[in-house]
């Protein structure tokens, strides 16, 4: 996700931040590349010509912040607007007013709702809610039977409804009988076509009316781009949008659609899916997008993935080691392993601040299979060469190699990759876990 543009943006902050100062021209060169970046990864090319416009006005003239260089400072405000422009900050769901709420999932057919019904039950089962499925696509066949299935393979209760009821019918009889059900918010699948017509779009508003949504979500394919955007914006002017779900995005490398959705409606992108798995579903946090598109990386959501599979009290131990620099090789095979039960080794390793860079550098290797060829190297290490890697000469590198049947470069490699990450995680835990420190300690990396 945003792999390509990422690339883009950082070749042109290479370029300025290495100017002692940088005039208006540099500046212009610069914001006309990113210019290209932007709309090359598919981007409104009205929200690039407002962005880039934002972003000059704040440029030319300022006075830079004396911690800042003028390249590291046209990179803050860069980051800044782009943050703005997708929203700001995490807009959450409706839960305002007495049980149970009511959810309404929209889209064309082939957007995924189906299968973003359950992965969103099972994100509001996680945070304290007692969700339950309304299969109210009466159709497409099967519809019922998928979700019925999913629900089942998460464990929230599905409301049973048949193909010879009306959507409308089922919406409002699923919300009168969820206090039977023990549920405090009801999630509507509904009914797509391949083109918005305007039979689908009065079905839908007689399934808002009748079930009183509170919110009302476009699930959109992510990899259609600016096809996305158009379909949000039509779907809005029907029934008045609430916020977006962006679907597939793991297989988007531009990323336009996420920048572009909620500048053109003005509603917020509110979860992105990222993956076939039911847990492949997060958040949409704004600020940490940008630090993702800006090769930043996402600490953050590191660490609250580290947080999920670890309990407190491990999680606060590993905390006070990495702040003391105490990171060995250890603990760093003990978290690769764990972190990747969250996610692809790639999609971990993503998250570290300016990893496209190093990728570039080759300073990490991004294979899933390589944690095995990691594992195995650290294995046959001693209890004193995984406590304190400095002490790995040429004849030990060659032991290790040997008896892991690895090659010497494999060694050579894994001590470099670690030694970089060591560097990483102690100065995050050194900043602390706020918003701001993660900014702050983010800025040291451009």
């Amino acid at each position: 996700m945003f792999e390509r543009l990422t690339d883009k943006l950082s070749q042109v902050f290479q370029k300025i931040t290495g100017f002692g100062k940088l005039s208006e021209k540099d500046v212009a060169e610069a914001l006309k590349e990113v210019r290209l970046a932007l709309l090359e990864a598919d981007v409104n090319y009205k929200v690039v010509k407002e962005f880039l416009m934002a972003v000059s006005h704040k440029a030319m003239g300022q006075e830079i912040m004396k911690t800042l260089t003028p390249g590291q400072y046209v990179i803050k405000i860069v980051y800044e607007e782009l943050t703005e422009l997708m929203g700001g900050a995490f807009k959450g769901l409706n839960f305002s007013g007495r049980p149970p709420h009511s959810f309404m999932l929209v889209g064309l057919q082939g957007s995924g709702k189906t299968t973003t019904a359950a992965k969103l039950a099972a994100y509001l089962l996680k945070h304290g809610h007692s969700p339950c499925l309304v299969p109210a696509d009466v159709t497409r066949p099967a519809a019922i039977e998928q979700l019925t299935v999913l629900g089942q393979e998460i464990g929230v209760p599905v409301y049973p409804s048949g193909p010879s009821q009306k959507p409308a019918e089922i919406a409002a009889k699923s919300l009168a009988a969820a206090g039977n059900f023990g549920s405090d918010v009801i999630i509507i699948d509904t009914a797509g076509r391949l083109s918005i017509d305007q039979e689908l779009m009065v079905e839908l508003i007689e399934i808002r009316d009748a079930a009183e949504c509170q919110e009302i979500l476009l699930v959109a394919d992510g990899m259609t781009g600016q096809e996305a955007v158009r379909v949000a914006t039509d779907f809005d002017q029907a029934l008045n949008l609430t916020g977006s779900i962006l679907t597939k995005m793991e297989g988007d490398a531009r990323g336009g659609a996420a920048m572009s959705i909620r500048a053109v409606t003005l509603k917020p992108l509110k979860f992105l899916g990222v993956g076939e798995k039911i847990s492949a579903f997060e958040p949409f946090h704004p600020e940490r997008v940008a630090s993702v598109i800006l090769g930043m990386g996402d600490v953050l959501s590191l660490v609250e993935k580290a947080k999920e599979l670890m309990d407190q009290e491990e999680s606060d131990r590993l905390l006070k080691l990495m702040s003391k620099g105490g990171y060995t090789l250890g603990e760093f095979k003990k978290q690769m392993a764990q972190l990747k039960k969250a996610g692809s080794l790639e999609s971990i390793l993503s998250m570290i601040p300016y990893v496209g860079r190093m990728k570039k550098l080759n300073a990490l290797r991004l294979n899933p299979k390589d944690l095995t060829k990691i594992e195995a190297i650290i294995d046959s290490m001693t209890k004193e060469e995984r406590f304190n890697h400095r002490i790995i000469d040429a004849s030990r590198r060659r032991r290790i190699a040997q008896g892991s049947g690895t090659t010497v470069a494999d060694v050579n490699q894994l001590i470099r990759n670690f030694t970089e990450m060591s560097k990483l995680v102690t100065t995050y835990a050194k900043s602390g876990e706020s918003i701001k420190g993660i900014r702050d300690m983010l800025r040291k990396f451009i």
